[in-house]
């Protein structure tokens, strides 16, 4: 996935990604293929693994948690992401130089070639290159991530009671501890802001408060 774009990536810093289908079209149909997409998310943070996907889909269960467990050099570090019908959001820390263009250039690739193979289909699966906003105060992230999560809510695809059951974002991982399928997510930079995981959830569920405050993260809406 090229990037022609005037933003510089650099390592330390916090970066919101996020890309649609081509022609909007739908990239996420089901359940197996939004599982694959979060499993290649936790895949591809780290720089690099010594075993390419395929051989890692040949592991079991047990293997793939330990081989995972055994990596220790990043190219990002994600704290939030939300994949929807039709488009992704990622918010993600780069840990390496060139680790932000690595991560999204893996997922994508991989993610496409896994959708085209599926449906017999040809061509770019994602619309051109995707796009980056640089994070520039702690405010600011912690209303992106706000908004990353409630990507389900604002889209109408659940009800702001159910996005704790929304297992195709981080968010479960901010307010349970129930799905070990994300605990690959690095929350503690947001959550550090809070005394109590509740009361991220109540920040996150406080539709009048976010509405005042949304002005301060339009530019990072994807169009």
């Amino acid at each position: 996935m090229p990037s022609n774009r005037k933003i510089v990536f650099a390592s330390g810093e916090y970066y919101h990604c996020f890309s649609r289908g081509v022609e909007r079209r739908p990239v996420f149909t089901n359940k197996r293929e939004l599982s694959r997409a979060v499993d290649l998310i936790s895949f591809y943070r780290f720089d690099k693994p010594s075993l390419r996907y395929s051989k890692y889909l040949a592991l079991n269960e047990k293997q793939r948690t330990n081989f995972l467990a055994g990596l220790s050099e990043k190219a990002v570090e994600v704290i939030a992401f939300c994949l929807m019908t039709n488009h992704f959001h990622f918010l993600v820390k780069q840990a390496k130089e060139g680790g932000i263009s690595k991560f999204m250039a893996n997922f994508s690739n991989s993610y496409s070639k896994y959708f085209n193979t599926k449906y017999q289909r040809v061509g770019p699966l994602f619309q051109g290159a995707f796009r980056a906003v640089h994070i520039e105060s702690d405010e600011q992230l912690l209303h992106l991530s706000r908004y990353i999560h409630l990507n389900p809510v604002t889209g109408f695809v659940v009800k702001p009671e159910e996005l704790k059951t929304y297992l195709w974002s981080s968010y479960p991982s901010y307010v349970t501890d129930s799905d070990p399928d994300l605990n690959f997510i690095d929350k503690d930079v947001v959550l550090n802001f809070f005394k109590k995981g509740t009361k991220y959830e109540q920040f996150v569920l406080d539709q009048a408060d976010y509405a005042k405050r949304l002005k301060a993260i339009e530019h990072l809406k994807i169009d």
